[in-house]
């Protein structure tokens, strides 16, 4: 990671820049024509992916750990704005952190804000956010447990998306962590149960949806997009799991090309195509997936896959550079994908 370190920096710098900012502004900053829900759930990806990626940073680089510091609290304050709340809100016709004591899910919103709370607490030891912390982390353990199913909806009448599910499953292990073992017995219930039940039987991976029951729907497929992400969650709460779910996905998704990178399905040829979640799908890759796919290889120290991927990034995304800045020319259309990249190539294992 030393011999990337200019390179790291100089795209922390760039996010920085972009993202510390005011709320309205991160919000702008996202595509105009994705609709206030997924300009809101980019922004929110954006702000919880670069906060993981300065977390990293701080245990990779310690001498940038007091200014990582300032910048994840200012990301905290930005989430916790009414502008970030909104698309959350807007769904539930509630607010997620007025409605603490309510019954409705909002599982992405507060698990994110969670996550980031956990990380911000991890490297700074203080208890600024612990009072928060603590209601968010109670509110979303109560709703799991009286759940059919140990899971939460991300919004209402739709179907339980596994990745949402995990960042509070993260957030609850990492609380536990810090708290004498609190909310681990639910951790380990939604493990448990997720390994007997939501495991799909063609490919062995964890499913990408379950319904309100906690049941696996029949022919949904599983999307390399999703399945790259739970394997990038799963390596903060079950190394073991997390591991095995990795090198199944490698021996079905991943693609060896003049352009490598994992698909976005295994079983079907989509030479092209438009998804929300995994981006302009092309010659059957998936840029959120292969982007998701190198956390998992940075963890495990899979150098061949992950310079692959790099080489992939820098083919698709282009690099530009501007002083102490830089960022891949496709920042400029979606600048979580920016972000994603960071906080993946980052996640060294401590």
């Amino acid at each position: 990671m030393e011999s990337e370190k200019a390179d790291i920096l100089e795209r922390r710098n760039y996010l920085v820049d972009k993202l510390i900012t005011t709320p309205r502004n991160v919000l702008d900053e996202m595509p105009g024509g994705i609709g206030v829900q997924f300009q809101g759930e980019w922004a929110l990806y954006s702000c919880s992916m670069l906060s993981a990626s300065l977390v990293n940073l701080s245990h990779l680089y310690p001498e940038t750990k007091e200014e990582n510091l300032q910048h994840i609290d200012s990301l905290i304050h930005i989430v916790m704005s009414p502008e970030m709340r909104y698309y959350d809100s807007m769904r539930w016709n509630e607010d997620p952190l007025k409605s603490l004591h309510g019954d409705n899910s909002h599982v992405s919103y507060l698990s994110h804000l969670a996550w980031m709370i956990c990380g911000y607490k991890e490297i700074s030891g203080d208890k600024k956010h612990d009072k928060l912390l603590s209601s968010l982390c109670e509110t979303m353990n109560h709703r799991i447990v009286v759940s059919k199913g140990l899971n939460l909806p991300t919004y209402p009448d739709e179907a339980i998306y596994i990745p949402d599910m995990l960042v509070a499953i993260i957030a609850l292990n990492e609380y536990a962590d810090m708290n004498n073992g609190k909310y681990r017995s639910t951790v380990k219930k939604w493990v448990q149960k997720a390994k007997k039940e939501w495991i799909d039987e063609k490919t062995g991976l964890l499913v990408s949806f379950v319904d309100e029951n906690g049941k696996r729907y029949e022919d949904a497929p599983v999307k390399g997009s999703y399945a790259a992400l739970n394997c990038y969650y799963l390596t903060f709460i079950d190394e073991a799991f997390a591991n095995e779910q990795y090198e199944k996905l490698k021996s079905l998704f991943w693609k060896d090309s003049f352009v490598t990178g994992l698909k976005e399905y295994w079983d079907r040829t989509c030479p092209v195509g438009i998804d929300m979640d995994a981006g302009p799908i092309l010659f059957e890759l998936s840029p959120s997936g292969t982007a998701f796919f190198t956390g998992a290889s940075t963890f495990f120290n899979d150098s061949v896959i992950r310079k692959d991927i790099l080489k992939t990034a820098e083919i698709a995304g282009h690099t530009i550079k501007l002083g102490e800045k830089r960022h891949y020319l496709l920042a400029n259309v979606a600048l979580v994908g920016e972000a994603i990249m960071l906080a993946m190539r980052t996640h060294v294992k401590r």
